[in-house]
């Protein structure tokens, strides 16, 4: 194998990031020279959108390929099948070292070791945890190593993900595929807050900069949003931490470093949740590509969802793409051979609500299953074959979601085209030919 052929990847991932924290995207904080120093130089995806609005679904769809709903991983304590974990078996069986770090997710044990036939074929480096938040706080705790024996930290817990990550970047062999997942920014659920290590938050507390979407709207982000910031400025600094590794090992030209998100975050606004809804907030995400097939400076900027993702890793480390897997590599319309046009991402939504949405360059549609399997009532559903209309947004006029266009008779024609567009994705995912229902008054929209 030649580097130039098979370039080792690194993939990173954060949990319950926004788009907007980034100056690529907009950010005027400067929170993250690092990552925009990457956008700078590689492949940015204007308008990333997550397929699954959930930390465990979504690892899901990365590690198959596939959506949450195939694999059958629609709520965070649902399993995967061991079957279903492609993407490192198709690095490995190329000849690639595979490693992880960090939050796995989706092995339903928890806090307790996961076994290694759960590990997705991740056996050259292997230091996790199911659910990380369950074996440490922000500040102390343990992850697990590939002999299941636990590994003790006592540092910012997003430092000591970095220090494992360059360990196993020192380790590897080359060609190699690495995925260093990250906790943070999420919210340390049993503290009800997020947590910035020392000194970072306070730059943020007087007079913060409150995105648009949130603005004068219940919810936690006046308090939240200081440690918010804070805690992604120190992964900018950690990923500059990763990319000295490489240098030092004299391998950043060859190596391909993909950062994103598994989803966003509203903080309570999008009603009483962080995420979970199809609102820009929630299911759009950085996602930022440099290295080896990417260093173009060509941006795409139709909505992309991350279903594209995991093709477009073993693409651009000339590899097979599995038929088993539901999307398709973006990397020509990185390198101008497909058109950067008429993107749309299909999204579903599970836990708080049985929904489904559609997101296009200029619209969200979105539905929910009526109040018996819907919102706040129906978590354990994986489908309906009934949905009401929910969400209308138009995003050209309205980017922030802030006046819902559902039920609006001027609008019946677009939510029409939209609606067939959404049945079409649902026949085709899922198998499935439900019925959505125009919006009625006495549904609560938001």
């Amino acid at each position: 194998m030649t580097a130039d052929e098979h370039p080792n990847v690194l993939v990173v991932l954060t949990d319950q990031q926004r788009w907007d924290t980034l100056s690529a995207y907009g950010c005027p904080l400067d929170l993250t020279p690092t990552l925009d120093g990457l956008a700078t130089r590689g492949t940015v995806l204007k308008q990333a959108i997550t397929p699954q609005p959930l930390c465990g679904p979504f690892r899901a769809m990365f590690q198959s390929g596939k959506y949450a709903s195939e694999v059958d991983v629609w709520r965070d304590t649902m399993p995967i099948s061991t079957d279903e974990l492609r993407l490192a078996q198709q690095f490995k069986d190329a000849g690639y070292d595979v490693g992880y770090v960090g939050n796995w997710h989706i092995s339903g044990t928890f806090d307790d070791p996961i076994p290694e036939d759960l590990r997705g074929a991740y056996e050259d480096f292997w230091i996790a945890a199911d659910v990380p938040e369950f074996t440490s706080s922000p500040m102390d705790g343990h992850l697990f190593g590939s002999d299941n024996d636990p590994v003790e930290f006592a540092s910012y817990r997003a430092d000591a993900f970095t220090d494992f990550a360059r360990e196993a970047i020192e380790s590897l062999s080359e060609p190699f595929f690495l995925v260093v997942a990250y906790l943070e920014p999420h919210n340390q659920n049993d503290m009800m807050t997020y947590a910035a290590p020392d000194g970072y938050a306070e730059p943020y507390k007087k007079r913060p900069y409150v995105p648009e979407d949130l603005r004068n709207r219940p919810g936690d982000w006046y308090d939240e949003l200081p440690d918010y910031y804070g805690t992604i400025k120190r992964l900018d600094e950690c990923v500059d931490e990763l990319l000295s590794e490489l240098s030092a090992r004299g391998i950043e030209d060859e190596t391909i470093v993909s950062y994103t998100a598994d989803h966003g975050c509203h903080f309570r606004t999008r009603p009483g949740e962080y995420k979970r809804t199809p609102h820009e907030s929630a299911v759009r995400v950085p996602a930022v590509l440099s290295g080896p097939g990417f260093d173009t400076g060509t941006d795409i900027e139709t909505p992309t969802s991350l279903i594209d993702l995991p093709p477009t890793l073993l693409d651009a480390a000339g590899l097979d793409i599995p038929d088993a897997m539901h999307g398709e590599s973006f990397l020509p319309v990185a390198h101008g051979d497909r058109p950067d046009a008429d993107g749309d991402a299909f999204i579903q939504l599970s836990e708080s609500q049985v929904g489904r949405a559609l997101r296009t360059e200029q619209w969200k549609y979105g539905v929910a299953a009526t109040s018996s399997t819907g919102w706040r009532g129906g978590s354990g559903a994986k489908s309906s074959d009934t949905y009401v209309e929910r969400y209308l947004y138009d995003l050209a006029r309205d980017p922030h979601e802030q006046v819902n266009l559902a039920g609006r008779p001027d609008f019946r024609s677009v939510a029409d085209d939209l609606q067939a567009r959404l049945l079409e994705y649902i026949e085709t995912v899922e198998g499935e030919s439900p019925r959505i229902r125009p919006y009625e008054n006495g549904y609560s929209v938001f």
